[in-house]
């Protein structure tokens, strides 16, 4: 059983264009490369980035000794390092999820406008207000949220575990507040048969694919298999052979026969999924059709913000530090830990079961 309810007068999510930064020559962006590593060591700082960056930002934080993974995992790379310094690459929340996990390092970010349509679409004030409403829910929230949202909830879960943790939580009688992905709400409802109230937002990446577009795609390529993130309409989600997380997806690729995959997420994940299976061909998830406001919408506008460029800029002039109020970081912290616990002694391997 499941309950649609919208929260009234939730903010309009203002969508950039896709940056479009400076083309560099091989000479230029080696020499930029060179120069961000000596940033790093003299810093004492490592860099993690996300699935969904570009290519140059994956490989740098792979040369530089950082890690490329989900925004968990992110997190938890770098709270287990040496390094005083953290330079995520990603989005807002994070870096916040970093600094959540890591309170006493520097957290820094080449652009904190760099945000989310996940995040700017659960303010938290108007989200606490939905919970008070609901005092009889357990409330459970992606981590595509801000720090307060966290702080606000009794889970954090990502794509990879969220299905494990309402699956435990139904069969404890208790009903679900879930925020803020419906689709990704949606399909673990649909799996997991319990009561769940859905907060009423979606990304704008994977809410752009089409159903009748993949159709006409999967004709065209009958052997390929469909990748798709959780977080896409139900349409999409219809079509998969393969329903998962950023790693989870990651992994199909180098373990499947299949020699062809559409792949129904952002686009920034061909860098690792190639790496990872290089005789593989690759096939976007297609964005245009009927009812398609782009071109191609598979690559998120606010990753785009990272770049070479500005992580250099930042690591010079020690701007866009993350600053989180302690008392919100004490109680973020609980939620996310939860997780980690359950992950723990449930025996999910985190790394193998990422978020978005």
């Amino acid at each position: 059983m499941s309950s649609q309810q919208s929260p009234l007068n939730l903010p309009t999510i203002d969508v950039p264009p896709h940056p479009e930064w400076p083309s560099l020559s091989d000479s230029e962006k080696t020499a930029l490369k060179r120069r961000i590593i000596k940033l790093l060591e003299q810093q004492n700082a490592v860099l993690v980035a996300h699935y969904y960056t570009n290519a140059d930002l994956q490989a740098l934080a792979e040369e530089s000794g950082g890690c490329v993974a989900d925004s968990l995992e992110m997190a938890r790379f770098g709270a287990a390092q040496e390094a005083q310094t953290l330079v995520v690459c990603g989005v807002r929340f994070m870096g916040e999820t970093a600094k959540i996990l890591s309170p006493e390092k520097r957290v820094i970010m080449p652009d904190l406008g760099a945000t989310c349509s996940l995040d700017e679409g659960c303010p938290a004030d108007k989200f606490s207000d939905f919970c008070d409403q609901h005092p009889d829910h357990t409330v459970v929230v992606y981590a595509n949220t801000s720090a307060e949202v966290k702080a606000r909830s009794d889970w954090v879960v990502t794509s990879g575990i969220a299905l494990p943790i309402v699956k435990y939580l139904a069969e404890k009688g208790e009903k679900v507040l879930w925020a803020p992905d419906r689709h990704l709400g949606n399909y673990v409802q649909g799996v997991s048969g319990a009561e769940m109230l859905f907060w009423p937002g979606s990304c704008v990446v994977h809410e752009e694919f089409k159903s009748v577009a993949l159709e006409r795609i999967k004709r065209l390529h009958p052997d390929a298999a469909v990748l798709v993130h959780p977080e896409s309409p139900q349409n999409i989600v219809d079509q998969a052979d393969v329903i998962g997380s950023t790693t989870a997806l990651i992994k199909a690729v180098s373990e499947m026969k299949n020699k062809e995959f559409i792949v129904a997420t952002d686009g920034g994940i061909f860098y690792k999924m190639q790496q990872m299976a290089p005789d593989k061909v690759l096939i976007e998830a297609p964005t245009a059709g009927e009812g398609a406001t782009c071109i191609s919408c598979a690559h998120c506008p606010w990753m785009g913000m990272n770049a070479l460029q500005n992580l250099a800029e930042v690591l010079e002039s020690g701007a866009n530090e993350i600053h989180i109020d302690p008392a919100i970081q004490e109680r973020a912290v609980v939620p996310i830990q939860r997780m980690l616990d359950f992950a723990r002694t449930h025996d999910i391997g985190m790394k193998e079961k990422g978020n978005a």
